[in-house]
């Protein structure tokens, strides 16, 4: 399937690993202008040269910069003032029992995740109301809806991307600008492996079974029995950015594996 986005300029929020990358990579790979970012320049300069090694002729360019503070979204805003795509993935997490997260932790989670794509979108979407074509996306996740005992300050910040992503979306209704959200499941991103990898070793046991174990023991509910890769989230979000999705707007869309029971 052709999805009918070259030329269109992408950007990507948290995008030099993971599924940040993942979703860069398969834009700039259906002939988008991508552009990544990342708190560092060595990082940004990595994740490029990775790109271009696996996606020969991919137009990309990088820029380093805190997109979770004013300051930094700012440092992009002078570089790229126009985008056709806006994927806001940029995100963190942390374990830390209820009882034991202070303020400054829920307040430093709802900077990083909601109030950086905040930021972006009211930057980006305007233009793309006046040109009568857009597409945002806020990376989610299944915590949004299982909301995770150990984390629930992360919970809280995917719950509230949803509920920004369909109100954004009833805002430019009708305009030719799509606005959802993608909610992946356990996703084998590095960051994930390494700790698995971790684990592993000190039980003494394959990293296969390692995951075999997480999932049994934390996603019993998983139908696909396995962690995502980056890339099976990542396609669900190259689709989406596309005009084949035109009618595909205010959702929220599950990449957990079945992991969520509901079926709304």
């Amino acid at each position: 399937m052709d999805l009918h986005i070259e030329n269109r300029r992408a950007l990507v929020t948290g995008s030099t690993a993971g599924i940040g990358f993942a979703i860069a990579h398969g834009l700039a790979a259906e002939g988008a202008h991508v552009t990544l970012t990342g708190r560092t320049q060595p990082a940004i300069d990595a994740a490029l040269a990775r790109l271009r090694s696996s996606a020969p002729g991919a137009r990309a360019d990088g820029i380093a910069a805190d997109c979770a503070t004013a300051k930094g979204a700012e440092a992009v805003f002078s570089r790229v003032p126009d985008v056709d795509i806006l994927v806001n993935n940029l995100g963190i997490y942390e374990r830390k029992p209820f009882f034991e997260i202070p303020d400054a932790d829920w307040m430093r989670l709802f900077e990083v995740n909601v109030l950086s794509g905040i930021r972006f979108s009211r930057r980006y979407a305007p233009a793309m109301v006046k040109r009568g074509w857009g597409r945002v996306l806020f990376i989610s996740s299944e915590s949004a809806l299982n909301i995770p005992v150990e984390m629930i300050h992360y919970g809280m910040t995917k719950t509230a991307q949803l509920a920004i992503a369909r109100g954004l979306a009833q805002s430019v209704a009708g305009t030719g600008v799509t606005v959802n959200a993608v909610l992946p499941g356990p996703t084998r991103s590095e960051g994930v492996v390494d700790f698995l990898a971790k684990l592993a070793r000190e039980q003494g046991v394959s990293e296969q079974e390692m995951e075999k174990q997480f999932i049994a023991e934390h996603r019993p509910t998983s139908l696909i029995r396995r962690m995502a890769t980056v890339e099976e989230v990542a396609n669900m979000v190259v689709f989406v950015c596309s005009p084949q999705a035109s009618a595909t707007t205010g959702a929220a869309l599950r990449v957990d594996g079945g992991v969520v029971q509901s079926i709304v």
